[in-house]
């Protein structure tokens, strides 16, 4: 249990992998929840949000680009959503730590 428990916490903490590399927030999630998700609950559910989480930082990244034209909006959005895949990572890294469940706005339902 504590195993499972620390896999989940070092995917929530994966994501930050694209704030250091420049790749692989989703990459790395994604092949942790693929290979472990059948073997435990709590890597399924959390897995799903990652993912989730992840691949809706990408479409709300595509949506700011042509907010830039509208009064600048776009950059106010990608600094939202960089501020986001930093801290909400963290945050459920911790919460999933002590067995609570993850929460990530502007979050949309790719996975379920």
């Amino acid at each position: 249990m504590q195993n499972d428990r620390q896999l989940v916490v070092i995917t929530h903490l994966s994501q930050l992998l694209t704030v250091i590399t420049g790749f692989g927030g989703l990459i790395v999630p994604l092949i942790i929840w693929a290979t472990k998700k059948d073997e435990n609950y709590e890597i399924d559910s959390h897995g799903k949000k990652i993912i989730n989480f992840q691949l809706s930082l990408i479409v709300n990244c595509i949506i700011c680009i042509p907010l830039i034209l509208l009064f600048g909006l776009g950059i106010l959005g990608f600094i939202i959503l960089g501020l986001f895949s930093i801290i909400f990572p963290i945050i459920n890294a911790i919460k999933a730590s002590n067995g609570e469940n993850p929460s990530y706005p502007l979050s949309y339902n790719f996975v379920s």
